[in-house]
């Protein structure tokens, strides 16, 4: 059987960066652990950010794995997460602040001016550095407005989840749908049958 990893959709670049890790019934899969797939997340993410000449080099994905596994240190630590399933082997949160503003600085971009196919004034990023680590300085960008600002980040604790997702309803408790599902079958479960559901 093979597994796929969970698309959430419409969650800031850093918190679907730190969702490359996911669980299911089979354990916990890392997305990024897959040469294909984190190709493939890396050119969704460079096309989301506006980015699509980013050409995925190796330097480009170490510097990617290390951005989530800093991410998810400081995702832990932001919304007191205990969860056992999954930690990052990031553990230093003074490391993972490094890391970050490491990638943030990698590679310094600014706007410009050109001119697309039919004349018009367009905008464009720029870069001293390589395309590609423009779009993982670019999800560093906004994880240290996600971590810094008022972003409501939340850890799903709902069974077996290892996810993080932005609360942007008063009532969201969950990462998806599915997760909902499963901690109310859980908490419906340990109410009349007194045990633990997994």
């Amino acid at each position: 059987m093979t597994t796929e990893a969970v698309e959430l959709g419409g969650e800031p670049w850093p918190v679907e960066l730190m969702n490359t890790v996911w669980a299911d019934r089979q354990g916990v899969h890392d997305t990024l652990d897959d040469p294909e797939q984190a190709r493939a997340w890396f050119g969704g993410a460079a096309r989301g950010l506006g980015r699509p000449d980013g050409t995925v080099d190796d330097e480009a994905l170490r510097r990617l794995r290390a951005l989530r596994d800093a991410l998810r240190c400081l995702a832990a630590e932001a919304t007191a997460d205990d969860r056992p399933t999954w930690t990052s082997p990031v553990t230093d949160a003074d490391q993972a602040v490094a890391v970050v503003n490491d990638a943030a600085s990698a590679a310094p971009t600014w706007s410009a001016l050109e001119r697309d196919e039919g004349g018009a004034l367009v905008r464009v990023t720029r870069s001293h550095g390589s395309a590609a680590l423009a779009v993982v300085a670019a999800v560093a960008e906004q994880a240290v407005d996600l971590l810094a600002g008022s972003a409501d980040l939340r850890a799903c604790r709902a069974p077996g989840c290892v996810l993080y997702f932005v609360r942007q309803h008063a009532r969201r408790e969950w990462c998806s749908a599915g997760c909902g599902n499963r901690a109310r079958v859980a908490r419906h479960y340990r109410r009349h049958h007194g045990g633990q559901f997994e």
